[in-house]
């Protein structure tokens, strides 16, 4: 056990740091929607006419096989429309609620597109790879909670313990064992979780087993989805207005949120209206289907006793009900895990540098630089994301790039920037690339101010500015911790003899 889980952990804790990293953002990727996309940074308002919206949507998603259009809620304001058209890829604006006029492309996948798909896919889509590297290291990570459990014979004291005026590699063993038991039921429960949610590509058989190439019909008896071909005749819709209040009458005064028209324009058009899943943990499948010219109920769909559990441990994963205070204790145990595996791999590294420099193996020169980049790096690579968003204009593209694949772009270089910082300045990886993650966050800060005029003081003194104002504070907050991290690293190693490597020294 001690074996599988030292080794479990060295092959696996930067993919498994990248999951947790981007899975705590997650927790709150509307927030950063609306820091990263101004025009979004509308006042609470309630959804109004769906039918003048619909119009107006008539040329911007012409020849779309669908288009769909997310109502207002407290954390995302501006109704969200999403289409597809033939051959390429998925679009999405936002328009405001209030007059159902579209607002500004803001030309970025924010946390929504790209931070939350990250946690799961890791934006691999081929052969769904990314989808089975996160399953393995989620297999991985159940794993290794058992296994530390078993090794940790005294698990309980562990949690009290953490002697901060010992040597360095004892306090960090403290701390990653003290993170460990504090986030041990949470780190099982969503990692579990997720593999659930995803049982259709990790655990397909049953499924093609009982229905085979008919998985319309599983999809229709386990999600309630229902659908039908183009007619290839025109005719025009029925008010989705009508349709919405039809939805909420039947639901008994639950909050349709998703409105979605399949085939627009077509004579065997049909609108599908799906209720809020604010309001319960278990995400409901309740939804229903209307006939597009009629308005005639085509199809009501409701959860099922199986899928009910399912929802129910997906609803706990992805935390879309309304609870600001149980939405803050998710961030914090997703921080407790990422300091968890960072401290794990640090452990491992003061635990065997002299042995291996002894015996001239590079096993710890090449963990070490992958701890780094997994780490620290990561989190530059993150906010070099934020900090290219503001200074990038609303429109602008470069060699026929577009500024959302930009942003991307500095994500993915900075990142790999950062392990080739690594390994070539292992002496002072650590300490550069926490000033480095400190200049960003503040750069950050001021640049949202700049290019926004939301500075901190107007944030929080406008209520539906809050969120801005959290992201600010979160960013001030990392850049704080980062400055104090690179003054202590940078007295240690200067505080050792000369020839000692500075942050071995400061990791000791």
């Amino acid at each position: 056990m001690n074996w599988l889980h030292t080794w479990g952990g060295v092959v696996l804790g930067a993919l498994l740091f990248a999951i947790f990293w981007m899975g705590t953002l997650s927790v709150f990727d509307r927030e950063i929607d609306r820091w990263m996309m101004p025009p979004t940074r509308l006042a609470a308002a309630d959804s109004g006419p769906l039918d003048p919206l619909a119009r107006d949507l008539r040329s911007l998603t012409e020849g779309a096989q669908q288009w769909s259009v997310m109502l207002p809620s407290e954390r995302e304001p501006a109704m969200r429309i999403g289409y597809r058209k033939p051959g390429g890829d998925f679009q999405s604006r936002h328009a405001d609620p209030a007059t159902g006029r579209l607002l500004p492309d803001a030309g970025t996948w924010a946390g929504t597109r790209f931070i939350f798909p990250f946690h799961f896919s890791l934006h691999i889509r081929a052969w769904s790879i990314g989808y089975w590297l996160v399953g393995i290291a989620g297999m991985a990570m159940l794993a290794l909670c058992v296994s530390g459990v078993i090794i940790h014979k005294q698990i309980f004291v562990d949690f009290f313990t953490l002697r901060a005026d010992r040597k360095p590699r004892r306090l960090v063993l403290d701390l990653h064992n003290v993170m460990g038991v504090l986030g041990f039921p949470f780190h099982v429960v969503i990692t579990l979780s997720g593999l659930i949610i995803f049982f259709s590509i990790y655990f397909p058989w049953p499924q093609q087993a009982t229905y085979g190439s008919e998985q319309r019909v599983f999809s229709r008896e386990a999600f309630g989805f229902y659908n039908r071909p183009k007619a290839g005749e025109p005719a025009p819709i029925v008010s989705l207005d009508g349709l919405v209040a039809r939805a909420a009458a039947e639901w008994q005064g639950g909050r349709p949120y998703y409105v979605r028209v399949w085939h627009p324009g077509d004579r065997n058009s049909y609108v599908e209206v799906r209720r809020s899943i604010a309001d319960d943990v278990t995400m409901n499948l309740d939804v229903m289907y209307f006939d597009g010219p009629t308005g005639e109920v085509l199809h009501k769909g409701s959860i099922k006793p199986v899928m009910a559990v399912q929802r129910f441990i997906s609803g706990i994963h992805f935390i879309q009900f309304d609870h600001w205070s149980l939405r803050w204790i998710y961030f914090g145990l997703g921080l407790a895990g990422c300091v968890m595996i960072a401290t794990g791999y640090l452990f491992w590294l003061e635990s065997r540098r002299r042995k291996h420099e002894k015996l001239g193996l590079k096993g710890v020169a090449i963990v070490d630089g992958l701890t780094i980049g997994s780490v620290t790096g990561i989190i530059a690579a993150t906010l070099a994301f934020f900090v290219v968003n503001r200074l990038m204009p609303m429109g602008f593209s470069l060699f026929g790039i577009e500024r959302y694949a930009l942003e991307i772009w500095v994500f993915h270089l900075a990142w790999l920037a950062t392990f080739a910082h690594a390994w070539l300045r292992p002496s002072r990886a650590w300490t550069e690339q926490c000033v480095a993650i400190c200049a960003l966050a503040v750069a950050a800060v001021i640049l949202n101010w700049l290019t926004t005029g939301d500075h901190l003081a107007r944030s929080l003194a406008q209520r539906h500015l809050w969120p801005i104002a959290g992201m600010d504070l979160l960013l001030l907050a990392t850049a704080g911790i980062a400055a104090i991290v690179a003054s202590r690293l940078q007295r240690r190693a200067t505080g050792k003899p000369a020839g000692q490597p500075a942050m071995g020294a400061a990791r000791r």
